[in-house]
């Protein structure tokens, strides 16, 4: 027997962590990481040990391994039926001269890429002026765990539309520390249970203020939050925490975990430039990032820097925040909005709109002061990073060596589920 393969270092995603974020199934570059509507869970056969989706992860649910005899490894069905990680198995049921594979450094991640796979051009690190970040301060593992905030605000943002209910939620959390920066992330915890009894797993949100709060010097939050009414493939659901988040009414209390987040934050230093390109709630960050500059030159302490901006939604109907966004000053934003089911209007998309600002994007692309935020759904995300590879190639930049700088530096950063 060949002992040098007998025994894999198999990978897990622990589910008692894990806030279903889908962050490390958009990062893996060969498609070993899946879920259901339960667990998000890694296929041995596939997966190579590359560790591109350690680092992004925001609450280490994914750095978790266990040696197992080849012929034994944990089955993509066993995985997703389960509540909590197996024990590690008694060395008595391994083979005793077989050592784990070491995992490949992760600069050696793109080997594995066939084709173009935007992820691999992520950020796993923020920019150098971001601040400091808080993260994991309250966990999922146990109820002692979470934080209780209270709602002070509930109103919604998009028109009346039985498709697009879209609500801005503010949460209080008292006298309870709670520090959040704008590109960070919180998990909700539904009350109840699933249909087999188990407690509903939280469900993440990003923030959609900024970091001194919805209401400034109250130590608050607040998220955007589209009720989910269907799925992917269109068939009629009804999400649990987006349903039980939109319905909640002022005084009503909540439990929370996190702060999440460590990465996709955004720059401070006075000549920055943020490109924002989103879809549909995929804009609570990038309100939180506007609205913190906003105030910053409000107050008169922040001076330069260009804000830009690539929003799409089905229709304006449908877009959070129409009015106030179109009421910002266009010496502040450039905004550009993009509707794909207009009545009588061709189809629009974000990427369509990148397009026509191809020369714009190249200059920021080589300008070390640029960073690049996407949010949304993950359709959006490889075509984007396309527009971005044709805007640097058609200016004469080396597309790799601009890409390997952006990671480099924290400035692409790809936040897609």
């Amino acid at each position: 027997m060949d002992m040098a393969v007998s025994v894999i270092r198999q990978h897990l995603i622990d589910p008692e962590i894990c806030i279903r974020c889908n962050t490390c199934e958009a990062t893996c570059p060969v498609q070993a990481i899946t879920h259901d509507d339960r667990n998000y869970v890694v296929d041995a056969d596939k997966c190579n040990l590359c560790m591109a989706c350690v680092p992004p992860c925001p609450t280490g649910s994914i750095d978790n391994w266990r040696s197992m005899p080849k012929a034994r490894a944990y089955s993509i069905a066993e995985q997703l039926g389960w509540d909590e990680l197996p024990p590690e198995l008694p060395p008595g049921e391994l083979p005793d001269a077989a050592p784990a594979p070491t995992a490949p450094a992760p600069a050696q991640v793109t080997e594995y890429v066939s084709g173009f796979n935007s992820a691999q051009y992520g950020a796993t690190i923020p920019p150098w002026s971001a601040a400091h970040a808080y993260a994991n301060l309250y966990g999922p593992k146990a109820a002692e765990k979470t934080v209780t905030a209270t709602v002070v605000g509930n109103v919604r943002v998009t028109e009346v539309g039985k498709d697009y209910d879209t609500h801005h939620i503010v949460l209080d959390f008292g006298t309870m520390p709670f520090p959040v920066l704008e590109g960070q992330s919180i998990g909700i915890v539904p009350p109840g249970a699933d249909a087999l009894g188990r407690a509903h797993h939280p469900r993440q949100y990003s923030i959609a203020s900024p970091r001194n709060g919805e209401r400034p010097g109250y130590n608050n939050v607040s998220l955007t939050i589209k009720r989910v009414l269907e799925d992917y493939d269109g068939n009629a659901v009804r999400g649990v925490a987006s349903n039980y988040m939109c319905d909640l009414q002022v005084g009503d209390r909540v439990q929370v975990i996190g702060p999440f987040g460590t990465s996709f934050l955004m720059p401070n230093h006075p000549r920055s430039h943020i490109v924002m390109i989103c879809t549909g709630t995929g804009s609570a960050p990038m309100r939180a990032m506007t609205e913190w500059r906003r105030r910053l030159r409000a107050s008169g302490k922040f001076e330069g820097g260009k804000l830009l901006l690539f929003f799409g939604a089905r229709t304006k109907e449908e877009l959070p925040y129409f009015g106030p966004l179109t009421s910002l000053p266009k010496d502040f934003i450039d905004i550009n909005l993009a509707f794909s089911r207009t009545p009588g209007q061709p189809k629009r998309y974000v990427q369509d709109l990148m397009r026509e600002r191809a020369a714009d994007l190249a200059e920021l692309l080589a300008d070390p002061n640029a960073c690049f935020y996407v949010c949304g759904l993950k359709a959006m995300e490889e075509g984007v990073v396309l527009v971005l590879r044709d805007a640097a190639t058609q200016a004469g930049l080396n597309w790799e060596s601009i890409a390997a700088e952006l990671k480099r530096s924290g400035r692409l950063h790809l936040e897609t589920y």
